[in-house]
């Protein structure tokens, strides 16, 4: 405002002067929010936030809690038991080559004759790849010519063979790959090449993994339905791409079975529909696509509400008293755990969270309130009391754990693979890459090897066979 404009106002009168001190007051207001908004946005990292460590700003490093030098240099410690290479049995080894001594230390040579073992050989092992290369089989196709009617006529191929250029075991390496190792079609080719000495495109790669996924129909299916009936899933959504579009990624995870989804978005309904008939416990953050689920049947991760506690710790006056409060009751109950996963007494860990909830209810009341130094703590503590029942579901139920690292786990393949292939380019193709990332998962979850499960469902496919289910 030019001072000639000021002037103005004030010879304007007294009502005029206060409200133009109003609106400027309203502006002023809205600005000083706007500018705690935004630097609440920039101070976000991967301790106060859901945001990955790889996002974190060269800043971060620098407020990361240091524990201090322990004085010991890097490595094993003096007086350390080590652990070398267990040998095999000389019986179940391919082949032994034996190594006599040639010369004494005196000068002695050592004749033909005198190679006598004194005691057991000092034995050294030593693992090798074969040459590797792919057996090529020629199918013929025989003509001969019937002698009832003279009609030529020509063998048929096995359905097994006659679908593709590649046998089952092969189709298995390249989707194993490409799914669990996460190999770009350029890439496997190229290993294909130089490990199996096997001709391949990228096109038939490509025909391979479409193949895959259209013989996990049934299995995927079984999966999801054994997901919805167990006892404890685990709960998570991540960011997803098609054609550079953004889209959604589900995950629900059982001790033994893993289900993704790839939908558009993040709503509740494709929460309802992943979690359709399930009756058990589900952990998740407060992600309020979870809020159509009763509180009894939920357990918050404690993973989340800790780096939430964090966030408001950094604040200030109210809310920072609020966080540290937080802060203090997330480690004491990290710790309860650590205790009970090492002791197994339930009794103690639920004599330790008793504690804690009479002490988290009244600050969570306190911060709760409708004063104004309060307005950054409100919304939190209002939904922290809402979700009450759901903060101590693990202390009551066996198998639960306090925290959605299974999920998050699970989903991290997932958001590496996405990153290098940039998500999906059709809708088929977002359903075959949900169903092979669930076989992968899966496979992994059950100490099961992805390729020879590959191998299996492929011939059974080819074959036109019941193909065989994960679990």
């Amino acid at each position: 405002m030019e001072r000639s404009e000021a002037e103005a106002v004030y010879d304007a009168g007294r009502e005029v002067v206060v409200e133009v001190l109003l609106r400027m007051d309203r502006q002023v207001e809205a600005l000083t929010a706007r500018v705690e908004k935004l630097e609440r946005e920039l101070a976000k990292n991967s301790r106060n936030s859901s945001a990955p460590p790889s996002s974190d700003p060269p800043t971060a490093v620098a407020v990361r809690r240091w524990k201090g030098s322990s004085g010991r240099g890097q490595g094993a410690q003096p007086g350390h038991e080590g652990r070398g290479r267990e040998l095999l049995p000389t019986a179940v080894v391919d082949e032994v080559v034996e190594h006599w001594p040639r010369r004494c230390g005196c000068g002695y040579v050592f004749a033909e004759g005198e190679r006598v073992a004194v005691r057991a050989p000092a034995r050294h092992q030593v693992e090798e790849l074969p040459r590797l290369a792919v057996g090529v089989i020629e199918h013929q196709c025989m003509r001969a010519r019937c002698p009832e009617c003279g009609v030529e006529r020509t063998g048929e191929l096995p359905d097994e063979v006659a679908t593709s250029a590649f046998g089952s075991r092969l189709q298995a390496a390249v989707a194993t790959l490409a799914v669990r190792n996460r190999v770009s079609r350029r890439d496997t080719v190229e290993l294909c090449e130089e490990l199996f000495g096997a001709r391949i495109s990228a096109g038939s790669v490509d025909r391979i993994l479409q193949r895959a996924g259209d013989a996990l129909e049934r299995p995927h299916t079984d999966l999801v339905r054994r997901a919805r009936r167990s006892s404890h899933l685990n709960v998570d959504e991540t960011g997803w791409r098609l054609k550079g579009t953004r889209r959604t990624l589900w995950g629900a995870f059982s001790e033994r079975v893993a289900v993704y989804r790839i939908a558009p978005d993040r709503h509740e309904r494709h929460a309802r529909e992943l979690l359709a008939g399930h009756q058990g416990i589900v952990t998740s953050d407060r992600w309020w696509a979870y809020g159509h689920l009763p509180a009894g049947r939920r357990q918050i991760c404690w993973a989340h509400l800790r780096r939430d506690f964090q966030a408001h710790a950094e604040g200030l006056a109210a809310e920072r008293d609020f966080g540290a409060a937080g802060v203090g009751i997330c480690e004491e109950l990290f710790w309860a755990w650590e205790i009970y996963q090492h002791t197994g007494e339930r009794r103690e860990l639920q004599r330790r969270v008793r504690l804690l909830r009479r002490e988290l209810k009244p600050i969570l009341r306190r911060y709760a309130a409708k004063a104004p130094r309060y307005r950054y703590t409100r919304g939190m503590a209002r939904n922290l009391l809402k979700l009450w029942p759901a903060l101590w579901t693990f202390a009551a139920r066996r198998g639960v754990e306090p925290t959605n690292n299974h999920a998050e786990r699970a989903l991290r393949g997932a958001v590496i693979y996405r990153k290098l292939s940039l998500g999906s380019q059709s809708e088929q193709g977002e359903r075959r890459i949900e169903r092979l990332l669930s076989a992968s998962t899966t496979c992994r979850l059950q100490h099961r090897s992805l390729f020879e499960y590959l191998a299996d469902l492929l011939t059974a496919h080819a074959r036109n066979d019941p193909v065989p289910l994960l679990v």
